[in-house]
């Protein structure tokens, strides 16, 4: 199963070449025809561009290269890793709140998309329901119970094949 981030880098890569081969040489040879290269800036943010692309172009490759890498079937089955669904009980208030275990890539907290390297993602990393974890968050130490999880094994939503 390859990760579902990686079709969305790939995407990427794809409009960040083709600006690169497409859009960037037209802005560069319109700026050019616009006389003194010294003094033109145009040329100059055109120029600029074209290095920030070309910078992004490598580390998308390398991302893609990295997470290609991955093997999900490897997850632990049973424990908190990516792609788990877990919910959690405040143990301060009583409140439950519940995550999706994501890459940093995919992070959002609105929908409640949280990074394996977020503090709460290290400290629920291949723990199981029924266990405790602390955090330091910025409101102080918290702790949470891990009260419900589906991981990526067994999500239908998330195919492995």
């Amino acid at each position: 199963m390859g990760l579902p981030v990686i079709d969305r880098l790939k995407k990427e890569l794809e409009e960040l070449r083709h600006e690169l081969n497409s859009k960037l040489p037209k802005e560069l040879e319109e700026a050019r025809a616009h006389g003194d290269l010294r003094e033109n800036a145009e040329y100059e943010a055109a120029k600029e561009r074209q290095g920030v692309v070309n910078a992004r172009i490598g580390a998308t490759e390398q991302r893609i290269r990295e997470l290609s890498m991955i093997n999900v079937r490897s997850f632990p089955e049973g424990a908190i890793g990516y792609g788990s669904l877990v919910t959690l009980t405040d143990e301060e208030d009583g409140g439950e709140v519940r995550y999706e275990i994501v890459l940093p890539e995919e992070v959002d907290a609105g929908r409640g998309k949280i990074s394996l390297s977020s503090p709460l993602g290290r400290a629920l990393l291949n723990k199981q329901p029924g266990d405790e974890v602390q955090v330091q968050t910025p409101r102080g130490n918290r702790t949470f119970s891990v009260l419900a999880l589906t991981t990526i094994h067994d999500r239908e939503d998330m195919s492995l094949d």
